[in-house]
Formats: C-alpha cells, structure tokens, sequence
C-alpha cells in the first residue's frame, strides 16, 4: 500500500505534509515505512510527552480501555474525577471542564469568561482582548480570537467581540481595556505558532494587575505551553501570576485527545448544568492516559525538562547559520539564516524531524528525550544550519 498515495486521493488537502510515511516508534525513535529512523524534536507539535509507547502509560490506557473506554458525561467514572482533582491540586485551581482539544479548550474558557461578565456588569460586556500574532485554534471563534489576520480572510464573518493588542506594551493594554467592554484578557505566556516568542514578565503581571483591579476574568492558553513544556507545570508559573482560567490540552493526554478548562475560585461555579457540554470531554481512556502523564510531572522531572533547555539554548545560541534561539523549556525557536522550511528537509534526509512556527524551526521533543538522543540530533541540526 502506498500510504502518501492513498492520503492524497482520499484525505482533504488541509495539510502540507513532509514526504514521510511513519508507521511505528519508540520513545523519541520513530520509524517510517521503509525502515529509516528519526530522532523526534516535535513530539507530535507537543503532544506525545513520554514519547512513543511510553509503557506506563500504554498500561493506564489499556487497562481503562479494559474495563470502560467509554459511558458519557450523564455518568460518573473515577478516572475523570481523580484527573480533575490532580489538575487542582496541582494548580490552586478550583474546577475542571473537560474537552476533546484546545480549541475547544478555549472555547470554553471564553464562554466561562462572557457569561461571568455579563451576570457581573451587564450583557454588553462580552469583549475579549488578545494579543497581536496569538493562536487561539481553529474554530471560527478560536480564529477570532487569534492575532493574526491571515487566518481571518478565508472565513469572514467571524465571531464578534474580539479585539487584538501589541504584546508587551503596556500602555496599549491599558487603553485597549479603557476602549471596550472587556469580559476577559487571553494571552500565551509563549506565543508558539506566532513564533515561538515568550512575553515580558513586567507585561504579563500587568495584565493581572488590571484584570484584579477591573474584575476581568485573565485566561492564560497553556495548549501548547502546559503539562511541563516550559519547564514548570504551566507556563504561567514563571510569571507570578495567578489566573482565573487556564486552558491546555497537547501534551495533556500524551497521545490521546483532551482538553481542560482549569475554573479558578472567581469563575468556578459560572458554568451550570446545561450551559456547557461534549460528548467526549472527560473519556475514561482520555483521562487515565493523562493521569499517567501528570502524576509524573514531578519537580525533579521539571528539572530535568530545564537542565536539557539549557544544553539546547548554550549548544545553539551563536552557532554558525544561527541568528537566535527564543522560548522556554522545551519549547524552542531558532532563527536560521537559511530558509526554514529547507533546514527542515534537510534534516528528514539526516534523519532528524523538526517543525517550524514562521520563519522560525521550532523544537517541542518529548521531555523525557534522552540526552544522548538530543544532543546527536542537535549536533546534525547544527551541521545543517552550518552547510
């Protein structure tokens, strides 16, 4: 069977797809069809955690799959309630909505956001302020809540009420809030698909300053940079910052897809029966495969994901063919003086696969990469970007 064959007569062309057809894997070795090897630097864009076939995590997902893989939100299951009660203890957070992505993820700590506004000062407060070059998801509200107009021309008219300010400017934060009736302020402590850009921390702690002192609900979307990406649980935590919604999703599951929408103790009791719901949000199999992942993301483990940033951040910065690294953890973006999409294929041929987030290659390996692993293949990346 010819696997990219069959893709491009019978799969919708949403995607530009590198020329490799994977068929299986191991930690962060994986495998395509005609037996070549690949050190993995994408993790699935920050989805597979523990890498592939992570065996404490295959066993949590088998067993559950076992017994219920799956009953609906009209019923209680243990896994779902033990991964609520983990994300909250974890983070100070108060309640948990489950979902199947971060766009739904998002969805919901916008809904959560506007309904709290609106019972608190009034129907007209339903305004949320982004960032210019964020990405909220794909849905039309997700892309209207996403600072980047070249996602917004295929799909007009989107999802009213959003409304975009410069990142790390303050003083254009605080008159954006002066100029609308805000519901909620969103940012991503780490702009990942915008290019990997981290913001101010002075930037983002205003941010909280303003939402405390006005009662606007501050959402941090930790889709991408959650779950120990960033070298802490969440992203957020670098900053100092206490948010009253944070979404995530990615590395959540480890493979498998689900999202959250974390309540903080201002908004946890916001949403009622009926207001909000997914048919798949909180599947029991979902949910064991994140209780495997987050019961591991321990300070040690973190400190881990932080010793192999530094190596990656002191092996890159001034190398040859290299202008800078940005991000945090292992969540990296190197600017390159060739062309990124060509550094790229370059390293598929080397056997290295990599991603890239604009002009930018991004880096997001499973955090558990072993370090020989990474630095062979920050090594070939190197000659690549020298050649």
């Amino acid at each position: 069977m010819d696997i990219i064959s069959l893709d491009k007569e019978y799969v919708a062309g949403t995607y530009g797809r590198y020329p490799v057809a994977l068929v299986s894997g191991k930690g962060s070795i994986l495998t395509d069809i005609n037996g070549k090897e690949y050190i993995d630097l994408t993790g699935g864009i920050g989805v597979n955690t523990f890498g592939v076939a992570d065996e404490q995590w295959l066993q949590a997902i088998t067993a559950q799959a076992s017994v219920l893989q799956h009953s609906s939100n009209l019923f209680y299951t243990a896994p779902d309630a033990r991964l609520a009660q983990l994300l909250c203890e974890k983070t100070g957070m108060k309640k948990v909505f489950f979902a199947n992505s971060g766009a739904e993820a998002n969805e919901c700590a916008i809904k959560v956001a506007r309904k709290y506004s609106a019972e608190k000062k009034g129907a007209e407060y339903y305004t949320i302020i982004t960032l210019v070059n964020s990405f909220h998801g794909r849905t039309l509200t997700d892309l209207a809540a996403t600072g980047q107009d070249h996602f917004h021309r295929l799909f007009q008219p989107l999802t009213p009420g959003f409304v975009h300010t410069p990142a790390n400017d303050i003083a254009a934060l605080r008159e954006t809030v002066a100029s609308v009736k805000c519901a909620g302020i969103m940012l991503e402590c780490v702009q990942g698909e915008g290019g990997v850009n981290p913001l101010n921390k002075d930037f983002v702690q205003a941010a909280e300053e303003i939402c405390r002192a006005q009662d606007i609900p501050l959402i941090i979307d930790e889709v991408q940079t959650g779950n120990g990406r960033s070298g802490k649980l969440y992203a957020y935590m670098h900053f100092g910052v206490r948010p009253d919604i944070v979404s995530t999703a990615k590395g959540l599951g480890g493979g498998l897809p689900i999202g959250a929408a974390l309540l903080g103790e201002k908004v946890q009791s916001v949403l009622g029966p009926g207001d909000h719901g997914s048919t798949f949000g909180g599947n029991p199999v979902c949910c064991a495969g994140a209780l495997s992942v987050m019961s591991r993301l321990d300070e040690d483990f973190l400190a881990d994901v932080q010793r192999k940033s530094d190596y990656v951040f002191s092996a890159l910065q001034g190398a040859e063919g290299i202008e800078s690294v940005t991000g945090m953890g292992l969540m990296l973006g190197i600017q390159t003086t060739k062309n990124a999409k060509e550094v790229v294929q370059r390293c598929i041929d080397k056997g290295v696969l990599c991603l890239t987030a604009k002009t930018k290659i991004r880096l997001l390996p499973a955090l558990n990469i072993p370090m020989e692993q990474l630095q062979k293949a920050i090594e070939i990346f190197k000659a690549v970007c020298k050649e």
